[in-house]
């Protein structure tokens, strides 16, 4: 599965915008001060979802291009946009392999957030040294990597009970989660932009019940299409459990956000 098929989050568009978190202050603080972003410049942000970089970025730049496959996820940043006051991203249908279709401005800076892992990512390296300036950076986001942090205590709770619907492996659209076979770091090592850096930052979420049964509809493994008509009963199961757990109905956990900022040498 690629970029180019956007099913993986059919129906989980509006609690992908409600319910995931957004990014640390301090993420868009290191890109304006690594990249000099005075409001003229134009930043891409591939596969951008309901907007989570693309929104808190569009201050710091001329233009932001929220590029994405899932009209729902357009459709959800369009409507975040608007109740933020922010006019100046660009939200575009399409894929990562027709990057060099597009009719981009030349870029200087594109953001990559939880969809690196989604693209042909040697292809869209070698694309984005045709569409980028000099001195512009590519930058992979992600917020809590596997084997960053520590496992919330709750969060055998939620696999549990998703493997009782769904099953152990890690379902996407129709098919799979595409599982990558090297480090992100490694790919970008081996690109044009071979300088990485990384810069991570520590923030602790405390959700409810409410929130913590939201965000796992905002998962490509979990997607209300996925569970279909037994989503009311997971719903109920889940949150039974989930109390059962903690009656306190307060689920903390620690997010790593990480960027790794690639340059060219």
């Amino acid at each position: 599965m690629t970029l180019a098929d956007p099913r993986a989050f059919v129906g989980a568009e509006p609690f992908y915008a409600r319910y995931r978190p957004w990014y640390p202050d301090g993420l868009f603080a290191e890109l304006a001060g690594r990249f000099g972003l005075d409001g003229t410049q134009h930043a891409l942000d591939l596969g951008c979802g309901p907007g989570t970089v693309a929104l808190p970025l569009a201050p710091l730049v001329a233009e932001v291009i929220a590029v994405d496959p899932a009209p729902g996820m357009l459709e959800q940043g369009r409507l975040l946009a608007a109740d933020r006051n922010v006019d100046n991203v660009r939200w575009q249908h399409g894929d990562s392999s027709a990057l060099l279709g597009m009719d981009l401005p030349p870029l200087d800076l594109c953001v990559m957030a939880k969809a690196f892992h989604w693209m042909d990512r040697d292809q869209v390296l070698a694309d984005l040294d045709k569409l980028t300036a000099p001195r512009a950076g590519v930058v992979v986001v992600s917020a809590g990597p596997p084997g960053t942090t520590p496992l919330p205590a709750w969060a055998p709770v939620v696999a549990d009970i998703r493997a009782a619907y769904l099953g152990t492996a890690r379902r996407a659209g129709r098919g799979y989660y595409p599982e990558p076979q090297e480090q992100f770091r490694d790919t970008l090592a081996r690109s044009a932009f071979s300088q990485v850096t990384m810069v991570s930052w520590d923030q602790l979420v405390v959700r409810s019940v409410e929130e913590l049964v939201g965000l796992q509809f905002s998962n490509s493994y979990s997607t209300p299409v996925q569970l279909g008509r037994r989503q009311a009963a997971y719903e109920r199961d889940l949150r039974q459990a989930l109390l059962d757990h903690d009656r306190s109905g307060r689920y903390e956990e620690t997010i790593r956000t990480e960027a790794l900022i690639a340059t060219r040498p």
